[in-house]
């Protein structure tokens, strides 16, 4: 009876498919941090200065 030896090497290296996904997926998250950011500042924008102040923020932190 023949016996079967498993000897899986997992193989760690990146593909550049691989590489160029991580680059998409960095690019696409900082686009998206980029915009609440933006829609943040926007909404604060139009607060007044007392409502500002109420939630402990001035026009400089925004």
């Amino acid at each position: 009876m023949a016996a079967l030896e498993n000897t899986f090497m997992p193989v760690y290296s990146r593909t550049f498919g691989s590489e160029l996904s991580t680059f998409t997926q960095r690019i696409v998250a900082a686009v998206i941090s980029w915009n609440d950011n933006r829609a943040s500042r926007k909404a604060l924008s139009q607060l007044t200065d007392r409502q500002l102040e109420d939630i402990g923020l001035s026009r400089f932190d925004i």
